[in-house]
C-alpha cells in the first residue's frame, strides 16, 4: 500500500474527520513529507480507501470559516471514518519492517507513527534505515574520492552536502537505536530550543 495510504489509514485510527482537516493533520504529522499530499493526492486516495472498504464516510462536519479552504464552497465537509478492515489493515502496516520502510519517504511515514509500533518493529526499520543510508553515504565518498576533480565546484559542493545529511543521519539513527535498545525513548525537546546553539 502506498504511504499516502497508509498515512492517513494513520491518522484516521485517531478519529473522524473530513478532508481539509485530515490534509492538516498529515501536515503536522509527516513534516517534510507532506508535500506530496496536495488535495490532487489526497482525494483520490480516500475514494480508493472507501471502495477496498477501508474507510467509510460517516456523514458530514458543518463548515465553519476555520474549516473552509479558500477558493471552496462553504457546504459541509465530508467525515471520514476508518473501519474495522481499516484498522487491521493500518496494524498490519505498522508491522512491516522490509525494505520499503527504510527508503526516504516510506520511513519517513513509518517514524511518524512509531508511537503505535512496536519496539522489535521500531528496532528492525531504523537498523534497515541506518545500513541504507550508510551505503549511500559510501557511494558519495566513493564519488568524491573517483571524481572530485573532474566535478564543477557547484556539483562537488552538492556531493559533499549529500554526504554531510547521511553523516549527520547516521549519527542520528545510531542515537536512536542506541536508545531502543536500552528501552528510553527519543528526546522530547522542542526543535526551536536546540537552534542557535553551537
Amino acid at each position: 500500500m502506498a504511504t499516502v495510504e497508509f498515512a492517513i489509514l494513520g491518522i484516521l485510527h485517531e478519529g473522524p474527520m473530513h478532508g481539509y482537516e485530515l490534509r492538516k493533520q498529515l501536515a503536522t504529522k509527516l513534516g517534510a513529507i507532506r508535500a506530496a499530499i496536495g488535495y490532487g493526492t489526497l482525494y483520490p486516495t480516500l475514494r480508493r480507501l472507501q471502495a477496498a472498504g477501508l474507510i467509510i464516510e460517516a456523514g458530514e462536519a458543518p463548515a465553519t470559516d476555520d474549516t473552509v479552504p479558500p477558493l471552496t464552497s462553504r457546504r459541509g465537509r465530508v467525515v471520514y471514518k476508518i473501519t474495522a478492515d481499516g484498522k487491521e489493515r493500518f496494524g498490519a502496516l505498522l508491522a512491516q519492517a522490509g525494505p520499503e520502510t527504510w527508503e526516504d519517504a516510506g520511513f519517513g511515514v513509518h517514524f511518524a507513527f512509531f508511537a503505535r509500533t512496536d519496539r522489535a518493529t521500531r528496532l528492525r526499520i531504523l537498523e534497515g534505515r541506518r545500513r541504507r543510508v550508510e551505503e549511500r553515504r559510501e557511494g558519495l565518498r566513493d564519488v568524491l574520492a573517483r571524481a572530485a576533480e573532474r566535478l564543477d565546484a557547484y556539483t562537488l559542493e552538492l556531493q559533499r552536502h549529500g554526504l554531510e545529511a547521511c553523516e549527520r543521519e547516521v549519527r542520528w539513527l545510531e542515537e536512536l537505536i542506541a536508545n531502543e535498545r536500552s528501552g528510553r525513548p527519543p528526546r522530547t525537546s522542542p526543535p526551536q530550543e536546540n537552534l542557535g546553539r553551537s
